[in-house]
């Protein structure tokens, strides 16, 4: 296996593990509110634990870029797996409310790390495919969110909610050490194999504009969903056990993985606009639809949901890909994740009080539902340009504009 090819096999599994430690609490408080105690027996205020975690996650994605070029991309690789797992291991451990919310917390401000310097590693590793390594890396990302209920309901079923926190954990622990056993060289300082063409101003300050309002937008609504899945299934499905309410939020989500397998395959024969305004069109409808439907209709309509979001995740990191340049590039990263903090730190709250005060997820799902008006609003504004397919085209248009 090349350098390259090694650090987007680890790049790939962070990326798997950061979105699955983000969502243990929703399935884990399931398990939580049944058992009472400490913690009693409300899913709202339970679950509005981890608003520090996603307050942290998107705020502290804002210096990685500094950081990355202060102490390197490597160090900061490995102090993502290694502060995260420690942060899961203390959650497991936390015997208070109080403990939980802040290792839980520790655990968003470590996880912050991996998606400003992570993507920008894994682009630089795929030299001219970009689009199918983004598309490889989104099912990686798609596979830890699937796969967080169905294992967090087996293992808080059969050891406890602790247990949810603490495995997953010492995963992260490992995969640590493993990467520090690599060659410095595999990831010390990775470069794209094409020179990056100059793109017009004009465009470029288009698609920032799009990426940035997107990253706002699609914050809430990506966060929201995949956190509200879990308790979605267990009120529409109706006195199913935990393990089965884990596989049905699984199956649904696998979903997305499908839809960012294909559109990594297409992205890099097609402009982005093409893929993104179908997605978008899709959206707002099968979110209106989630709100309503009952019993097992559930699953396929929240699997119609899950592909349009994930499979939007793969074009928005694509975007920044093909449209700003290599040294500016994690910087980007760091800036649109910083803005999806705005959206995605209040999902937790939002979710939880709307649920308090409707006793269901119908009206959480509908105000998700009328967000995504915005994004498809993004994809209409995007530009459609055959440049993205060819980029040494973009310098000849430069040189015929003067």
């Amino acid at each position: 296996m090349s350098p390259n090819a090694r650090v987007i096999a680890y790049i790939n599994a962070a990326h798997s593990l950061c979105h699955y430690c983000l969502l243990i609490l929703p399935t884990a408080v399931l398990a939580m509110a049944v058992e009472g105690g400490a913690f009693g027996r409300d899913y709202g205020p339970i679950l509005a634990l981890a608003t520090g975690m996603f307050v942290l996650y998107g705020l502290l994605s804002l210096p990685q870029g500094w950081l990355a070029a202060r102490f390197g991309r490597r160090a900061m690789i490995a102090t993502y797996f290694f502060g995260t797992g420690a942060a899961l291991v203390a959650s497991g451990a936390a015997p208070t409310p109080l403990t939980l919310e802040l290792a839980l917390a520790a655990a968003g401000a470590f996880a912050a790390i991996y998606h400003p310097i992570g993507t920008a590693m894994l682009v630089e590793a795929a030299e001219d495919r970009p689009g199918r390594a983004l598309g490889t890396n989104g099912v990686c990302g798609n596979f830890g969110v699937a796969l967080a209920p169905v294992a967090t309901a087996a293992l808080a079923a059969w050891f406890g909610w602790q247990a949810a926190f603490v495995v997953p954990g010492l995963v992260f622990l490992g995969l640590g050490a493993a990467w520090l056993r690599l060659p410095a060289a595999h990831g010390a300082g990775l470069r794209a194999a094409r020179p990056f063409a100059p793109i017009p101003r004009a465009l470029v300050r288009r698609a920032v504009i799009v990426l940035l309002l997107l990253a706002a937008v699609s914050g809430l609504v990506f966060n929201a969903f995949t956190l509200l899945i879990p308790k979605l299934m267990q009120e529409r499905l109706g006195g199913q056990a935990l393990p089965l309410i884990g596989a049905a939020a699984f199956a649904a989500t696998l979903c997305g993985a499908l839809a960012q397998f294909t559109v990594g395959r297409l992205i890099d024969r097609t402009t982005l606009k093409r893929l993104f305004l179908p997605l978008s069109l899709v959206l707002v409808p099968a979110l209106a639809a989630l709100a309503v439907v009952s019993g097992w209709m559930v699953v396929p309509t929240a699997g119609l949901v899950s592909a349009a979001l994930f499979g939007q995740v793969t074009l928005n990191e694509t975007m920044t890909a093909r449209y700003i340049s290599p040294a500016l590039r994690t910087r980007m990263y760091s800036v649109r994740f910083f803005v999806g903090f705005l959206g995605s730190a209040a999902a937790a709250p939002v979710v939880g009080l709307l649920h308090e005060r409707t006793g269901s997820l119908a009206t959480p799902t509908l105000v998700l539902a009328a967000f995504s008006v915005v994004t498809l609003g993004c994809a209409l504004l995007f530009p459609d340009r055959r440049e993205e397919l060819d980029p040494e085209l973009w310098g000849a248009d430069m040189v015929a504009a003067e």
